[in-house]
Parts: C-alpha cells; structure tokens; sequence
C-alpha cells in the first residue's frame, strides 16, 4: 500500500514521541488511522480491530501486576482497581498525555467536530497502539509502553486517588435531597456490533439530569452520572 506523506510524518513523530520504533509500520499505521478516514481514503484500514486486542493485551497486563503486587486484596477489589485504571476517561487522559490526538488520521467531518480531543476516539487509539506494539514487539515491549506511559495512572489508582464511581455518588447526594427515583435508560445504541457505543440518560423523578456515552452500558451510566455531577441541576 502506498502511504501518503501525511501518514509517513505523524508515524515518524509519533515514533520519536513515544520511543519504539516500529519494524512493520503497517502495524501503526492502522493504530493511527480513524475509521472516518478510511471511510474517505478506501486504501487505509482502520484501527477497530486492533483496540479489541489492545484491551485484552492492556487487561492482562495490568492484572498480572495487580495480581502480584497486591496481594491482600480479595478479586473485588482487584476488578475495581483494574477498572479504574483501564476505562475509557483513564485511557483518554494518558492519550493526551502523549499527544496521541494530533498523530491521528480522521476524515474532514470528524477533524471538524472535534475528533482528535474526543474522549472514545482517543482512548480507543491508544487501545489500537498498544495492540500494534504488541504486534509489532510482542508482549514485553506492550508492558514496557503501558508502564511508561501509564505508572502515574496505576499508581494513583491502588493510591485511592482516582474515583471513577460516579454513580454511587450521585446517588447519595440525590438520596440526601429526598429524591429517590433515581433511573437510568439507554436512548440509543450506534456503530456496528464489534463496536457498539451506548447513550444514557441518568434522571430523578420526571427530570433528565445528564447524559452519557460508552463502550457499554455501564460505562455509559458512570459518565451519565459524572454528567449530572457536572450540571448541578439538582
């Protein structure tokens, strides 16, 4: 496959930014490249596949290391932890913090409305990147990016620092103010069946208070609760 200019210099800085360099630049290519874009540029594949690997690969990772580090901790508290490292706002933060939006290739409409700072867009990029490291590297290489890039994310997690149940929260803060018909509902599902995204609405009574989207159903109520966290309409 022919790749473009564009293509060949965001692979090149985005190598130097992250210190690997890739051995078949097919592997990164395809982690960097949007499904807009190759909805526009039909040559390119895009990077779907490949963050369905990474989140197995970043699972594993992290929890052998939580396995083996802390090892009082019964399996719940081990799920929570893992969870709090790896979802969707965690992932985003540490794209930004590699500037991962601005190597991205995304189609016109998807530049224009704010893609490249879009949260899912980047926490699946990343997913797509440790899978092409994985690739590309194999298993040690993977570990050697994730705990690089994503030691402060971990640490802060076990620490107690990150607090991603949003849900909880607003529930007892709703219950405080005597409102207890607290719903949630699923307003629309969208993209295809390996990548679904949900949309909730989070509300009291008869009013909506937030909305939220995720990978799944769950995630997509804790960002629905962040949400209304967020508004303060309550």
């Amino acid at each position: 496959m022919n790749i473009n200019k564009k293509a060949i210099n965001n692979i090149s800085k985005f190598e130097s930014t992250i210190g690997y360099v890739f051995e078949n630049k097919n592997y990164i290519l395809k982690a960097l490249t949007h499904s807009s874009y190759s909805n526009e540029n039909k040559n390119y594949k895009f990077n779907e596949r490949l963050e369905f690997l990474g989140d197995s690969v970043l699972s594993i990772v992290i929890s052998d290391y939580l396995f083996n580090t802390e090892e009082n901790l019964p399996e719940g508290e081990l799920t929570k932890l893992r969870a709090n490292i790896v979802c969707e706002e965690s992932l985003s933060e540490v794209a930004s913090k590699i500037s991962l939006g601005k190597y991205l290739l995304l189609g016109k409409g998807e530049e224009a409305t704010g893609g490249r700072d879009r949260m899912s867009i980047l926490a699946d990029a990343l997913e797509a990147v440790i899978a092409a490291i994985y690739l590309d590297g194999g298993l040690e290489e993977a570990r050697k990016f994730i705990f690089k890039y994503m030691k402060e994310t971990i640490q802060d997690s076990i620490k107690g620092k990150i607090f991603r149940d949003y849900k909880t929260y607003l529930q007892e803060v709703l219950q405080s103010q005597g409102k207890q018909n607290i719903w949630y509902k699923l307003i629309e599902e969208k993209g295809p069946d390996h990548n679904k995204r949900f949309v909730m609405e989070v509300g009291a009574n008869d009013e909506v208070l937030g909305v939220g989207e995720g990978k799944s159903k769950k995630d997509a109520e804790q960002v629905a609760a962040k949400a209304a966290l967020q508004s303060q309409k309550f």
